[in-house]
């Protein structure tokens, strides 16, 4: 079977519902994520309330729980999920539930781990925004984090005894950065998810805050039975470490494992261009781009290939550089690794002077999208998942 007709044969799976019959026995599906991309200070005896924006909605959720990058066991002394009201760390009356594990309410997370919640009954609809409170009693080292959250959550400084409370009152610190948590699965009618694998373009930098106006989120809200999972850690590279592991050594962890997942959409490879020492021979581009598209045909899941979009006028920017560049989308275009490509470089260049991005999607760097730069992206995407 072709390489088109395979991918094809996916998305109908992914978009078909299932039977009414299957209902009591459907599968997880991701419906957000955030990969660990650092670290941050602990803050003992807090209440981290994180807001996170879901893409499917389901009857059931679970918590990924994470201290990948910690150095010392993690101590959860109580972790609740809650849907949100309004604009701030309130929770909707009822809804507040304890996630336990293995049907303890406290759990230790070892140094270098993720750890998963039991399910909780709960019913959350797409496009949700969920609290999840992670109450950390103790020191327990660096706290794993993603440090571009683009989303305002709270702490109580003082959290014993907040973890639960549907009254959002004593989370009165902000902070732009998620603690502790790595993602949210659902059980519902979704049968698949697509998992977004880049680096900031993908994070979501040049998008207003607090507006869920990334890419990935922007695909979501066109595709409402497929979960978008948001794996891009801003600073982020194809071939070597940056910030964050490097693509070919985090796949496992933040894509190829996540539940669900049946597409990788791969948007990476400006900042390896960009680094120190400039990685500038194409013929490593394009090993990579192949390693990531054999593991993940492995595992089978259909992989999208996205070109590197313009960016003259950043400091960065240099004529030897915009000839890797080129020479990555030529072979991201026409080199055959990929299932299908979208060509996000023709699509938001200007056709004045295509080394740079057209100035509407520009947010002032000419690096990175703005909210229409964004949205142009997920119609990129889109139009190759239909």
């Amino acid at each position: 079977m072709g390489g088109a007709v395979r991918f094809l044969a996916v998305l109908l799976l992914l978009l078909t519902p299932a039977p009414a019959w299957a209902a009591g026995n459907q599968p997880w599906t991701g419906t957000w994520e955030a990969a660990p991309s650092g670290t941050a200070p602990a803050l003992p005896g807090a209440a981290i309330r994180n807001i996170v924006h879901l893409s499917v909605g389901g009857h059931e959720v679970r918590v990924r729980v994470t201290n990948r990058l910690g150095t010392a066991p993690l101590h959860l002394g109580a972790v609740t999920v809650a849907l949100r009201q309004g604009q701030g760390p309130d929770a909707v009356p009822g809804t507040l539930r304890t996630a336990t594990f293995h049907r303890a309410t406290t759990a230790t997370v070892p140094p270098g781990r993720d750890l998963l919640t039991d399910p909780v009954r709960l019913t959350v609809p797409a496009a949700a925004d969920l609290l999840v409170t992670v109450l950390t009693p103790e020191d327990s080292g660096p706290a794993t984090q993603h440090g571009t959250a683009l989303q305002t959550s709270w702490v109580a400084l003082v959290g014993a005894g907040h973890a639960a409370d549907e009254d959002g009152s004593a989370y009165r610190t902000p902070i732009s950065n998620w603690y502790y948590v790595a993602g949210v699965d659902v059980r519902g009618t979704a049968t698949g998810s697509v998992v977004a694998f880049g680096d900031s373009l993908t994070d979501g930098h040049g998008s207003t805050h607090d507006a869920n106006h990334r890419w990935p989120d922007l695909l979501a809200a066109r595709h409402r039975r497929l979960g978008v999972l948001n794996a891009g850690i801003g600073g982020n590279r194809l071939l070597r470490d940056g910030t964050g592991p490097s693509a070919l050594a985090r796949l496992d962890v933040d894509a190829l494992d996540r539940a669900g997942a049946r597409v990788l959409v791969v948007f990476e490879g400006v900042n390896d261009i960009n680094g120190s020492p400039t990685a500038d021979d194409v013929s490593a581009y394009a090993d990579a781009y192949r390693t990531l598209v054999a593991r993940a045909h492995a595992r089978h899941l259909r992989v999208v290939g996205v070109t590197l979009t313009p960016y003259a006028g950043y400091p960065a920017h240099t004529a030897a550089r915009e000839k890797v560049r080129q020479g990555v989308n030529e072979f991201i275009r026409g080199g055959g690794a990929f299932d299908a490509v979208c060509d996000a470089d023709a699509a938001l260049r200007d056709p004045a002077d295509p080394m740079r991005l057209l100035p509407r999607y520009d947010p002032g760097d000419h690096l990175h999208f703005d909210d229409d730069g964004m949205q142009a992206v997920a119609d990129c995407v889109s139009r190759v998942l239909l």
